[in-house]
């Protein structure tokens, strides 16, 4: 995949204000053409509403949006044909089969039979969903039923896939064939702007933005986000795993430490301690050490590091 470098997502300084609750903060973005973007964050970090404001399915409070161009709240009739969105519930119809649902769409979108009948067949096998085409969706398994509302999504064409969380509580099998679907569609020069709460999918993407209380606080491809930290990862192993994770959290210099299997990860500040004080510590608690290594961390690691950092930056 090689992202069109025109951007097709133009956002400036996007705002949604709920009351008191700042939602999304000044939001600034550009999405090439031909890109996967991935929005990742904790729950409560802006994501879905900024899929939301994209989509003129809420007003923003300040700020602007232009999707290939058009501005979303002047051009909304206009953006609606350029955009697909699937909702975290997306909306299908379990008494009607998947022939039913799809044609259901069809009509809503204003596609012709013959446009219709080409659509379908090509997404159907695109899905391997052809088996399936009179099984009615309630029947159907939690990946199939995310296949079915993606159809339902991308029947008109559009040049903009807006997903939020799609593959939430779908098994990893139905997760890996969903991704091999948007790999096609990128291919075929489709953009997808997508959130999710699994890591290993932000991996996939070209670029990945971290959201954290309404603000963009990264955004950068995966391999340059795990290298991208100026404090050191460092793996430990020992003896006793709770006593040092309690220990370290209070210990001066240390930006994050988190269970990672049966070992710790742990970032901590260069200017404030060192590998070789922190071992100090650590035994001087009694916690014998058997191994404290530098290693490369992982998306989840900076990704926790980052918003340790900028906890510890607001307050």
């Amino acid at each position: 995949m090689s992202p069109n470098s025109e951007p097709i997502i133009q956002i400036r300084n996007l705002t949604r204000r709920f009351d008191s609750l700042t939602a999304v903060d000044h939001l600034n973005l550009e999405v090439a053409g031909g890109e996967i973007f991935g929005l990742v964050g904790p729950d409560g970090a802006g994501k879905t509403t900024t899929l939301r404001l994209l989509c003129g399915l809420m007003h923003a409070t300040e700020g602007e949006a232009l999707l290939a161009g058009l501005n979303v709240a002047k051009r909304h009739d206009a953006v609606k044909d350029q955009i697909g969105y699937m909702a975290q519930r997306f909306a299908l119809y379990p008494d009607l089969t998947v022939d039913e649902n799809m044609r259901f769409y069809a009509d809503l979108f204003g596609i012709s039979k013959k446009e219709r009948e080409l659509l379908s067949g090509q997404l159907l096998r695109m899905t391997r969903m052809e088996p399936f085409r009179q099984r009615r969706a309630g029947q159907l398994s939690g990946g199939m039923k995310q296949k079915l509302a993606l159809m339902c999504t991308l029947l008109h064409h559009p040049r903009i896939l807006f997903l939020d969380e799609p593959t939430n509580g779908v098994d990893p099998v139905s997760r890996r064939d969903f991704w091999a679907i948007l790999y096609q569609l990128v291919k075929d020069g489709l953009t997808v702007f997508i959130t999710t709460a699994y890591l290993d999918e932000a991996e996939r993407c070209n670029r990945v933005g971290l959201m954290h209380k309404g603000k963009l606080i990264r955004c950068e491809a995966p391999d340059q986000l795990r290298q991208s930290l100026e404090e050191p990862c460092y793996e430990i192993e020992c003896d006793d795993s709770r006593a040092a994770l309690r220990l370290l959290k209070t210990t001066l210099g240390v930006l994050s430490v988190e269970p990672a299997g049966s070992t710790l990860h742990l970032f901590f500040s260069p200017d404030l301690t060192s590998a070789e004080q922190l071992q100090q510590t650590l035994r001087g608690g009694g916690i014998p050490v058997r191994s404290f290594r530098q290693i490369l961390p992982s998306l989840e690691d900076v990704f926790i590091a980052l918003i340790s950092k900028e906890e510890r930056g607001r307050g």
